[in-house]
């Protein structure tokens, strides 16, 4: 009984995802396409029954296995600077509590997620399989991307990485995008390549975020 009131989507939790987007747009996110996904994704869903009622500020919370679920602002942040368009084919590398995975579905988005510990991974896909989201889920290393079914428009890394992976370089589009957090693991540089070629990439800079990090292999 308790997962039906948990999965309860009320008029006060809209109220609140539309104060929240009010306050994403002051900060600064302006794609409306991104913010009405935001509006419409219920956030308090994938947060532990605890952070409940605080699901709706724009602030990151514990989700387990030593991983978080990211704000907001840094939710929409990355999600501005992927420009999706509909039936692209994205990467998630770090599935984590799974919002990410559903605000970018309902993008239209055709997404295959990696996530490298099983807790999070069994939780994310039983959430986002009651909420009817069929994302391609796999239990992996983000590291080696998911080379079956590249080439991918977009790659969207939810975690600071030391450097950017050669792997999911290879496993761009050329003319494709991904957004990477780059750096230590107190401080990491959001950044965005742009694939030109298959030799050729161009990289920009968009601030200083702080992410968990990034690791190697699965999880047991």
């Amino acid at each position: 009984m308790h997962a039906k009131i948990f999965m309860t989507d009320s008029f006060i939790h809209k109220g609140l995802r539309k104060k929240l987007v009010d306050g994403l747009r002051a900060k600064g996110i302006d794609n409306e396409t991104v913010l009405a996904a935001i509006e419409k994704v219920p956030r308090h869903f994938f947060v532990d029954s605890s952070f409940a009622r605080h699901a709706y500020e724009d602030k990151p919370f514990s989700i387990g296995a030593g991983q978080t679920i990211s704000q907001p602002f840094t939710v929409a942040f990355q999600t501005q600077l992927l420009d999706l368009k509909r039936f692209e084919k994205v990467l998630e590398i770090g599935t984590g509590s799974g919002y990410q995975t559903a605000i970018l579905i309902e993008l239209g988005a055709k997404v295959y997620t990696i996530e490298r510990q099983r807790e999070l991974f069994a939780k994310a896909q039983t959430i986002l399989t009651e909420m009817n989201y069929s994302p391609y889920f796999f239990l992996g290393d983000g590291y080696e991307g998911k080379p079956t079914f590249a080439p991918f428009d977009k790659i969207l890394v939810t975690a600071g990485a030391k450097n950017i992976p050669q792997k999911l370089l290879e496993q761009l589009a050329v003319g494709g995008k991904m957004v990477i957090p780059v750096g230590n693991l107190e401080i990491q540089e959001m950044i965005v390549v742009n694939k030109i070629s298959e030799e050729k990439y161009k990289t920009a800079k968009y601030g200083e975020f702080s992410f968990v990090p990034m690791l190697q292999g699965i999880e047991k």
